[in-house]
């Protein structure tokens, strides 16, 4: 797409506003001159330094403690379970995240500008969009995974097979949820003065604008809303069902187990309800009335409330480490480089070496996941 295309686009609608319909990228270009004259604190170098440093450490911790996830689910046969195997997926999603989101953000709201070229501009929206729905997905099939077999006392598992069913099909929505942000896109040049032009990377929807805005809505319930209630009214149950056990007195070994594990997904939950709010607030704000695209700092609340929404890429690790006996044993064998617990069986032969660091998770007790 040329300038001269870009610029008649601009003419006849010359307010491309922001469209929420991807929670991973900072905001569309705004295809308006007088757009770039609002104030913008994000120029400001104590503010770049601090955004710098912000969307650096949750990539650092992002990065580490979701591989570290994977890493430790797949070491140790112990930590095989389906229920670690949908944490895997969703470390997975949470892990491109950071790969493929945050980077990309940081240098675009520093620069103003997209910068990555055209292929980029239709592949990364879409695949950030996947993540995400992935991440939301993978929370509700975690929740109503518990929900079959404690509420309804079903006592068959998972299979492993249908577990990575569940995955792939996982994959599949959430790739077909996100293929508009790919499909309906433009990258072009937009001419600001006689001298100066930046490329522009937006969303292009046919027809009226209001499409877009439809799509954004319905991606922000999609995304946030219906996962929220979905899981919400799962655990409640799950919950009243383990309190009325305990109350009961039945299988209080097995039903605090229980507990200790679903007030840890619980808390994953809360978590993401907590930090995906303010931004998915403030995106509905947007669609409802595009005047807030004008409001002083709107570059840096989007920015500050997307920082929220990111940090729960890398809490999650914490909290496994923290809430949960075997994910903790495993972190700290991992960070101990695998040494045995004395030297003579250092000495061991490979196999009963592996039996040894197979040992760290046989010997605590199992919570289970």
């Amino acid at each position: 797409m040329d300038t001269a295309e870009l610029n008649t686009t601009q003419t006849e609608d010359p307010q491309l506003q922001l469209k929420s319909s991807n929670c991973c990228s900072t905001l569309d270009m705004i295809v308006e001159e007088n757009i770039f004259q609002l104030d913008d604190s994000t120029k400001l170098l104590g503010v770049r330094i601090v955004l710098i440093l912000a969307y650096s450490t949750i990539i650092l911790f992002g990065v580490i403690g979701n591989s570290l996830v994977i890493y430790v689910v797949f070491k140790f046969k112990n930590l095989r379970t389906v229920t670690n195997f949908f944490i895997v997926n969703l470390a997975v999603a949470d892990l491109l995240v950071n790969t493929l989101c945050l980077p990309f953000t940081l240098v675009y709201t520093l620069y103003g500008e997209w910068k990555f070229g055209q292929v980029l501009c239709f592949m990364l929206p879409c695949a950030q969009g996947i993540a995400v729905h992935v991440s939301t997905i993978t929370l509700n099939v975690i929740a109503l995974d518990r929900h079959r077999s404690i509420v309804y006392h079903m006592e068959t598992k998972m299979s492993k097979d249908m577990c990575a069913l569940v995955i792939v099909i996982t994959w599949a929505v959430s790739t077909l949820l996100a293929s508009p942000l790919a499909i309906f896109r433009e990258y072009g040049t937009l001419d600001l003065s006689p001298d100066e032009s930046i490329q522009v990377c937006t969303e292009k929807w046919p027809g009226s604008s209001m499409n877009g805005t439809i799509y954004s809505i319905a991606a922000l319930l999609i995304q946030y809303g219906l996962p929220l209630i979905i899981t919400s009214v799962a655990y409640i149950r799950i919950w009243n069902k383990l309190k009325n056990h305990m109350t009961c007195g039945g299988r209080n070994d097995r039903n605090q187990r229980r507990k200790k594990t679903t007030k840890m997904l619980l808390t994953m939950v809360v978590v993401f309800a907590v930090s995906w709010l303010p931004f998915h607030a403030f995106q509905l704000a947007v669609d409802i009335d595009s005047t807030v695209l004008y409001m002083k700092d709107f570059k840096l609340l989007f920015t500050v409330f997307h920082i929220m929404a990111m940090c729960s890429t890398f809490v999650n690790p914490i909290l496994y480490g923290w809430m949960n006996n075997n994910y903790r044993t495993a972190f700290l064998s991992v960070f101990n480089c695998y040494r045995p617990f004395n030297r003579r069986q250092r000495r061991s032969k490979d196999r009963e070496g592996q039996r040894d660091e197979d040992k760290v998770f046989t010997d605590c007790k199992s919570t289970n996941v």
